[in-house]
């Protein structure tokens, strides 16, 4: 198990250790640290699908009127 040390505010060390008194506090950071990161990776995910249907519509044809109205007539496939 690796050891880290943050620096963070005052105010924000007390907060937390009133909120979590009694509690393994190691382990509430561990779960903090992991519902951040996870948090972060799906951030990552999502603006790497809105990068690629942009990449994608920079190079699209635009539908006419008449092809959306088939379109939504005939069903979608």
């Amino acid at each position: 198990m690796a050891t880290v040390n943050f620096s963070v505010p005052d105010a924000i060390k007390s907060r937390f250790n009133k909120t979590f008194k009694g509690r393994n506090k190691s382990a509430v950071l561990s779960q903090l640290m992991e519902e951040a990161i996870t948090q972060e990776e799906s951030r990552k995910r999502r603006a790497k699908a809105v990068d690629a249907i942009l990449a994608l519509r920079a190079v699209a044809r635009p539908a006419s009127a008449s092809e959306v109205r088939k379109a939504r007539r005939l069903g979608r496939p």
